[in-house]
């Protein structure tokens, strides 16, 4: 667990140090927070279009780029950051948990949801997240309770995802992204609002990482095949090339990866020296062939990512760096996707 944690510190925890606390929790602090979500009031959105946030940063070596959000939006759902395992707020996160919510912005919206600002208008909710302990239950009465928090935290999201719709979208292009707990709701939310269902001709596409995906969740969407595809799938789990994590050999099928170095179901293994950027500690440094993609049965491997401190990282399970360690790649491909979707439909006009 330590050596996860000092790979944190490279990848995400640059924007959680306790002088960033000090330094916005008075800001926190002033937002008139309940634990019942108002989606009406941005308060209740990490990322909003309308409200200055950590996903509107963009690293240095793209400022200077020219795009236009204004046409699709992206909704993102982010990853657990109630990590405190006395669980102060019981299994299911209080939104007036300054605390979680300063770590959630400067961790995976800064470093996660920004990887879309090129391309469109990121929405964020807060929702009530389970507590990191909800993966490990120690009993069944404990499980009972991290399932239940599990559910309320879908319910959040759920709740957001249709005020979004019914408030803010007017019938915009969609790309769902999100990380870890975040992507087992966003699952269900593909489920419930795209699969089958006319939603679907506005998905750009989803990138749904960080967790498992049966291809047979789901009737209609299917996993991306092509860097160029639309109203697809994509999604992968990231470990040390050679390691079998064992909880994935639990699994009972062959989860859907994408390989984020190539997008192509047939190009499945990609040297790192085709890797054109990761963002480390620093969000503003763009480092070049940090991490290869190797597709293997259902899991994303790299060869041990390639950067100056990496002989401190023994963990074998990049988890937290899903996003990281692809962020230029992702940033580049999802542009692609966007015009391609616009391109479709000034073709069909065409016709």
């Amino acid at each position: 667990m330590r050596n996860y944690f000092v790979l944190a510190a490279f990848f995400l925890l640059a924007g959680c140090s306790k002088s960033n606390y000090a330094k916005y929790a008075p800001i926190y602090e002033k937002e008139s927070l309940s634990n019942i979500p108002d989606f009406s009031n941005l308060a209740y959105w990490a990322a909003h279009p309308n409200k200055k946030n950590p996903s509107d940063s963009i690293p240095k070596r793209f400022q200077k780029q020219a795009y236009d959000t204004k046409d699709v939006d992206v909704f993102f759902v982010y990853p657990t950051s109630y990590l405190d395992k006395e669980m102060p707020y019981g299994w299911s996160a209080s939104l007036q948990d300054v605390k979680t919510n300063i770590y959630t912005d400067y961790s995976s919206i800064l470093y996660q949801a920004s990887v879309f600002n090129e391309v469109g208008k990121i929405y964020a909710p807060r929702y009530r997240q389970a507590n990191i302990k909800s993966y490990t239950p120690d009993n069944r009465e404990d499980t009972l309770k991290a399932l239940a928090a599990f559910e309320l935290a879908y319910q959040d999201v759920k709740t957001a995802f249709e005020f979004y719709l019914a408030h803010y979208n007017n019938g915009r292009p969609i790309i769902i992204a999100s990380h870890s707990q975040g992507s087992s709701h966003s699952i269900r939310i593909l489920k419930e609002f795209f699969d089958g269902k006319p939603l679907s001709k506005q998905l750009v596409a989803a990138y749904v990482v960080g967790m498992a995906i049966d291809p047979a969740t789901y009737t209609s969407l299917k996993a991306c095949d092509q860097p160029n595809e639309t109203g697809c799938i994509c999604a992968w789990r990231t470990f040390m090339e050679g390691y079998q994590a064992p909880f994935v050999d639990k699994e009972k099928f062959k989860s859907i990866v994408t390989n984020p170095l190539s997008w192509n179901s047939e190009n499945t293994s990609i040297d790192r020296a085709s890797n054109e950027g990761s963002i480390l500690y620093n969000f503003n440094k763009i480092i070049p062939n940090v991490a290869g993609a190797i597709n293997h049965d259902g899991v994303l491997w790299t060869p041990k990512p390639h950067f100056f401190g990496n002989f401190l990282i023994k963990t074998k399970d990049y988890h937290i760096a899903d996003y990281n360690l692809y962020y230029t790649s992702i940033r580049k491909n999802a542009a692609l996707r966007v015009s391609t979707y616009f391109n479709k439909i000034k073709t069909s006009s065409a016709h």
